[in-house]
């Protein structure tokens, strides 16, 4: 949101008080108190008529500071979003001449007088900071444009004007060569200098300006993290009104948020996911391919069994089957009751799909409940459905028709609909698509009292939370899979997360890529995209290039919107290819899930992206069509017709996983890949664990282990872990050179060492 016309002026109706100067700082136990007017004040007359900004400082964690800037104390207050807190993080000194809180490395110092300065620093050196004109409470008057209409559900304003009279900003330095990402899953350009960014979920697809998570956080390539602690409408101006700085506002009389140290990407993320919830451990089955029945196309046990079947019949490992939303009777959704014409015996069905086909299996849901259905009136009945101001029921015919939706703020709702699903999950349901949860209404009243500004993007976190505990409860700690559409700043403790509606297209590729490469610099752990895309039917050669790039990501499913996608339905050569990428997966977990089990431990992605790993390699920052996928291999997905594919490799000398050729790096470099091969380097230096078994993703890893160096023949002194499928953390010490390398685990494992020199 735009509040000035140009550097010297604000816009036509709008009033701005900046703080203008630390008036007084004052300790207050671990805090510092700031008290900042709007004008300086010379004598006492100053003092009268006139607005007083309250800026607190303190510290919830470690290298971590928090501020918070009010208006109006009185006015309701933001619930914030659930963060972990410390007692005693931060050290606080006041003098004559300033306040500074440190915690860590990271220090804070408000200047006392004029003009106001701000400033956060490490090591002596400043690395943002917010200075004159940057705390600021905006007023709309009377003469204003402002929108008449709540806010909308898809876009924040249903008419593009302002629809609040009130915001708080803040304005942080944007310094020379500074690059930000992150912002939630975003699938326009990866480095958002430049970009005005909505906090607003949003049912968009993948080639708007929309976006299904909306996180309030961004990372800097200066090596430290902010994060926006306001679940409502968060407008954040990369840039793009001041183009020196990075601009964050909210409605309302306050806002707060947290500057989060680093010193490198990794451990912005590892502080970041400290504070507001870490990514959990997923099950070993969950990483192998899953394949879904679609979404509008006809299916029944026996269409099932054919997919499966043939899958098997074309030695293709399988992991997961999918049940999409026409498990359940049309019009009905979400009843949770398989339809008795189609799925005439679930329970049986889904035995069978585990003690016969040796399958997990996955059902969609959303939080909408429709008229014809009997949750319906059950719901509506006993007020579990969000209101209107007058009193009835909040419903639209868009999706379903009469739907209404489930208020998870009333815990007697909440529970209601967990028992609904407890149901399900015990019939033989090992995971739950919670689909949805973007479009949800300004103009409702919900149980508790909580703002439906505050609720927009908040929905979806009760929303999984509710679904997730009943997995946890279920299913145990390892065992619960969620697989997620829409989220917000702590959804990814509930993963894994998937890309939405993508189109079946080169363009689409990448524009997917880009939106899980800002989901991971945002602290989601995992990831997953519509292999081929949703919409419509890809052709071939699309099917074929993006099964590659998806069995090379966190989670790996085939799904699509009205064809199928199984990859005998395109031609032999995407069966081969599936077949290929499916099993050299598979060989992949020992590395894989020990990369998982690091997410757990640290906040840092399977896939990343490369400022992740080479934050000191000016070339990467842009880079946004390839990635790290765990910290060894870099990958390169091919997204053009003719296989041509260009990719940049730091410095070292890298060597292709799937052909052994060796590629000096510290540049540029041009292939054409054959439809069976992309890029894939593993990075100088390092140890790769495979695994013995390219059928199944959940076997003993520790069984026909081998250690692949990459050592360029000189002498080895290195170390690798492997987690087992079971959580067991087993390191192996690696010594020796050239083909003399020897590996011994912590426990006394022996295991087979292959020098790929």
């Amino acid at each position: 949101m735009k509040f000035t016309d140009g550097f010297w002026h604000i816009r036509p109706g709008v009033s701005a008080t900046y703080a203008q100067e630390a008036h007084d700082i004052t300790p207050a136990g671990d805090s510092i108190v700031v008290h900042a007017p709007g004008r300086q004040i010379l004598d006492r007359g100053n003092t009268l008529n006139q607005p007083l900004l309250t800026v607190t400082l303190s510290s919830p964690l470690e290298g971590v500071v928090r501020v918070r800037i009010e208006h109006h104390q009185g006015a309701l207050r933001s619930p914030g979003f659930a963060i972990h807190e410390q007692q005693g993080a931060a050290q606080v000194s006041v003098d004559d001449a300033a306040g500074t809180l440190t915690t860590g490395g990271l220090t804070a110092r408000v200047t006392k007088g004029a003009p106001w300065d701000l400033s956060f620093s490490r090591g002596g050196v400043r690395l943002t900071g917010s200075g004159h004109k940057s705390v600021g409470y905006m007023t709309l008057g009377a003469d204003a444009p402002v929108s008449a209409e709540p806010a909308g559900i898809a876009g924040y304003s249903a008419t593009g004007l302002a629809p609040h009279r009130t915001y708080v900003h803040e304005q942080l330095d944007l310094g020379v060569g500074e690059l930000i990402y992150g912002l939630g899953e975003r699938f326009g350009p990866f480095v958002k200098n430049g970009q005005s960014v909505d906090i607003w979920n949003a049912d968009g697809g993948t080639s708007s300006e929309l976006a299904y998570k909306n996180i309030p956080f961004y990372l800097s390539s200066r090596g430290y993290g902010v994060f926006v602690n306001q679940p409502e409408h968060v407008s954040f101006e990369v840039g793009s009104e001041s183009v020196e700085r990075v601009q964050f506002s909210t409605a309302g009389e306050a806002l707060e948020y947290f500057v989060i140290d680093g010193p490198t990407p990794k451990d912005v993320m590892d502080r970041y996911t400290q504070l507001t919830g870490r990514p959990p451990v997923v099950p070993a089955w969950s990483y192998g391919l899953w394949l879904s029945t679609s979404f509008t196309t006809e299916y029944d046990e026996a269409t099932v069994n054919s997919f499966v079947d043939g899958m098997r019949e074309r030695d293709i490992p399988l992991s997961v089957f999918h049940f999409d939303c026409f498990w359940m009777r049309e019009f009905n959704w979400t009843d949770l009751e398989w339809d008795a014409r189609t799925f005439p015996d679930p329970e049986g069905m889904l035995a069978r799909l585990h003690d016969e086909k040796d399958l997990r299996v996955c059902v969609w849901i959303n939080p909408y409940i429709a008229q014809r259905s009997a949750m319906f009136g059950e719901a509506a009945a006993a007020d579990y459905l969000v209101k209107r101001a007058d009193g009835s029921v909040w419903q639209w015919d868009w999706w379903q028709a009469g739907m209404g939706l489930v208020d998870f703020t009333n815990p007697e709702a909440r529970s209601w609909f967990k028992e609904k699903l407890r149901a399900v999950v015990r019939q033989g349901v090992d995971a739950l698509k919670t689909d949805f949860g973007e479009r949800i209404p300004t103009d409702v009243v919900w149980h508790d009292g909580t703002s439906p500004q505050t609720m927009h993007n908040l929905y979806t976190q009760l929303y999984n939370q509710a679904v997730w505990e009943v997995l946890l409860e279920e299913r145990g700690l390892g065992e619960a899979m969620l697989f997620s559409r829409s989220a917000t700043a702590g959804g990814q403790t509930m993963p894994v997360h998937w890309g939405g509606d993508n189109s079946s297209s080169y363009t689409s590729m990448a524009e997917t890529l880009r939106g899980g490469l800002s989901l991971a610099s945002s602290g989601f752990g995992y990831w997953s995209h519509d292999i081929g895309g949703f919409e419509g039917t890809p052709d071939p050669g699309v099917f074929k290039r993006w099964v590659a790039f998806g069995l090379l990501s966190s989670h790996s499913r085939l799904h699509g919107s009205t064809s199928y996608r199984v990859p005998w339905a395109f031609d032999d050569e995407a069966v081969d290819i599936t077949r290929k990428f499916a099993q050299l997966k598979n060989t992949l977990m020992p590395y894989l899930f020990t990369a998982g089990a690091d997410v757990a431990a640290s906040g840092v992605s399977i896939a990343r992206p490369m400022f992740f790993e080479f934050p000191d390699d000016p070339a990467v920052g842009y880079l946004d069509r390839q990635y790290m996928l765990g910290r060894d291999l870099l990958v390169a997905p091919v997204m053009s017709a003719d296989g041509v594919v260009d990719f940049y490799l730091p410095a070292g000398v890298w060597t292709s996983l799937l052909t052994g050729e060796r590629v000096e790096g510290g540049r540029w470099v041009r292939e054409t890949h054959a439809l069976d091969s992309l890029p894939v380097y593993v990075r100088p230096g390092a140890v790769i664990p495979r695994g013995a078994r390219g059928d199944r993703p959940d076997y003993d890893f520790l069984d026909g282990l081998v250690l692949e160096v990459y050592s360029d023949g000189e002498a080895l002194d290195a170390s690798v872990d492997v987690v087992t499928a079971e959580g067991e953390r087993v390191t192996f010490t690696v010594t020796g050179s050239g083909d003399s390398v020897t590996a011994t685990g912590s426990g006394g494992e022996a295991v087979e060492v292959v020098n790929r020199h």
